[in-house]
C-alpha cells in the first residue's frame, strides 16, 4: 500500500507542478498517459503471468525455477519496452494530433512525451524488480524504491521545470515540460539501479545472474506469454476504451480534457490503498496455491476485498465531501477547469468501493494465473455498458459534459458484480 502510495505520489507532484504552466499543460499531460498506458500493455502481458509463475515456484520451494523466471522477466519486459518505446516516438505526433488540433496542447505533448518515452525501457525494468521482491515475500524492499522514486522526483521537478523554482528565489533550469518528463525518467533510473544492485549482488531473498538476462528461455517465455495474454487483451481493450472516452472528452474542449486529467490523478492516488491490498493478495494468493493451500488462498481473496473497501471508505468521504478544495491544489490558475471537474471527483470517489471490491477477489485470478474472467467482466463493462452509455449521452444526445462522467461510476460497478459472480464460481482455484 505504501509503495504505490509513493507510486502515485510523483504523478500528483507532476501534476501540481504542470498545473502552475496552465491547463493546456495538463491537457497535454492527459493525452500523453493515455497513449503511455496504452503502451504498457506489454508490460501487462509479462507482469502478471511473472507473479504468478514467480510466487508459485517460491511457494513451492523451487529456488532455480524462480531465478530463472525473475531473468526472463527482466530480459523480455525490456525487449518489449524497447520495442514499444520506439513505436510510440514514430506516431507520436499522429496520435496527439487525433485529441486535439490546440498548437499549445500538442507542442506541451510532445515536449513532454519524446522525453518521457525514452524512459520506458527503465520503467518497465523498474517494475519488473518491485515484482521479483513481491514474490518472494519481499514487500518492503520495493517500498522504499517507491519512496526514494517520488522523493527523487519531488526534488527535481521544480529544478528542472522551471526558471525559478516556485515559492523561492532560486533559479532553476526552465526546462518546462521537458523538466518534468526528464525528472520522472531520473527518479526511476536512480531507483531502478539500486533495486537491480540487490538482486544481482545476492542481498536480496532471491539472487539473479547476469548471464540469465541476456538469453531467451523460449519455454519459459511460452508460458510468460500464454497466462499474461488475456491480462493484456483485457488491457488493450481497456486502452480502447479510454481512447473513446478521451476522443469524446475532446468534444468538450481542452478544459475537459484538463479536467479529467488533474481528477484521474487524483482517483488513482485515492484507490492506491485497496490497490496495494490488492496487488499483495496477488502474490500470497500464488504463494498458497503454489503451497496447495486453496483454503487459505480463498481467504486471502476475501479479506483483501474486505481491507480494500475499509480503508477506501474514509478517502471517499474526504473526496465527496471537499473536491474543490482538493482540486484547487492543482488548478489554482484554472476554476473553469476545476469546476468541471468537481462532479467527476465525486463520481471517483464513489467509484473507489466498488474497486476495492475488485481488486480483492481479483487477486484470487491473478495469484492462480486464471485471468480470463478478469478479462470477461470487462469485455461485458465496458463494451456492453460502459461505452454504449457514453456514445448516446455524447453523440446522439448531445448531454453536458456531466452526463458523460457517470459512465466510470457504472462501468465499475457492473465490472465489480461480474468479479464476483466468477470468483464464487471458484474456477479460478481448479483451473490453477
Amino acid at each position: 500500500m505504501y509503495g504505490m502510495l509513493f507510486t502515485s505520489l510523483y504523478d500528483i507532484v507532476d501534476m501540481f507542478y504542470i498545473g502552475l504552466i496552465g491547463a493546456e499543460a495538463v491537457a497535454a499531460t492527459t493525452i500523453y498517459l493515455a497513449l503511455f498506458w496504452a503502451l504498457e500493455i506489454l508490460n501487462e502481458i509479462v507482469g502478471t503471468s511473472s507473479v504468478s509463475l514467480l510466487s508459485r515456484s517460491w511457494g513451492s520451494n523451487e529456488r532455480e525455477r524462480t531465478s530463472r523466471i525473475a531473468e526472463q522477466t527482466f530480459v523480455f519486459k525490456a525487449l518489449l519496452g524497447s520495442l514499444g518505446a520506439l513505436l510510440l516516438l514514430v506516431t507520436m505526433p499522429f496520435l496527439f494530433g487525433i485529441f486535439t488540433s490546440d498548437p499549445v496542447v500538442l507542442a506541451h505533448g510532445l515536449r513532454y512525451g519524446y522525453v518521457r518515452t525514452l524512459f520506458v525501457p527503465i520503467f518497465f525494468s523498474s517494475y519488473t524488480v518491485n515484482t521479483i521482491f513481491r514474490s518472494v515475500g519481499d514487500a518492503k524492499t520495493p517500498m522504499y524504491l517507491l519512496f526514494l522514486t517520488a522523493i527523487l522526483n519531488v526534488v527535481l521537478d521544480p529544478i528542472m521545470m522551471f526558471d525559478t523554482i516556485p515559492f523561492t528565489s532560486i533559479k532553476g533550469l526552465g526546462w518546462g515540460m521537458a523538466g518534468a518528463a526528464l525528472a520522472t525518467g531520473i527518479s526511476y533510473l536512480v531507483a531502478f539501479a539500486f533495486g537491480f544492485f540487490l538482486l544481482v549482488s545476492g542481498r536480496a531473498p532471491l539472487t539473479i545472474r547476469l548471464k540469465g538476462i541476456f538469453r531467451l528461455d523460449w519455454d519459459l517465455d511460452r508460458k510468460l506469454l500464454g497466462i499474461g495474454l488475456p491480462s493484456g487483451l483485457n488491457m488493450l481493450l481497456k486502452s480502447v476504451v479510454g481512447f473513446i472516452f478521451l476522443r469524446l472528452v475532446s468534444v468538450y474542449g481542452t478544459l475537459a480534457i484538463a479536467s479529467l486529467g488533474v481528477a484521474s490523478r487524483i482517483y488513482h492516488f485515492a484507490a492506491m490503498p485497496s490497490g496495494g491490498l490488492a496487488m499483495g493478495s496477488g502474490f500470497l494468493v500464488g504463494q498458497r496455491i503454489g503451497a496447495n493451500n486453496i483454503g487459505e488462498a480463498r481467504r486471502i481473496a476475501s479479506l483483501s476485498a474486505l481491507n480494500g473497501i475499509l480503508f477506501s471508505f474514509p478517502i471517499m468521504v474526504l473526496l465527496f465531501a471537499f473536491p474543490a478544495q482538493i482540486l484547487s491544489l492543482f488548478l489554482a490558475k484554472d476554476a473553469a477547469v476545476a469546476k468541471e471537474a468537481v462532479l467527476l471527483v465525486r463520481i471517483y470517489a464513489f467509484c473507489l468501493i466498488p474497486l476495492a471490491i475488485s481488486g480483492g477477489y481479483g487477486s484470487a485470478f491473478y495469484g492462480s494465473g486464471h485471468v480470463r474472467p478478469v478479462l470477461y467482466s470487462f469485455l461485458a463493462s465496458g463494451y456492453l455498458v460502459q461505452l454504449p452509455y457514453a456514445l448516446t449521452v455524447t453523440l446522439l444526445l448531445h448531454l453536458p459534459l456531466s452526463a458523460l462522467w457517470f459512465a466510470y461510476l457504472l462501468g465499475d460497478v457492473v465490472e465489480c458484480a461480474l468479479r464476483i459472480g466468477w470468483y464464487m464460481k471458484g474456477t479460478w482455484a481448479h483451473a490453477s
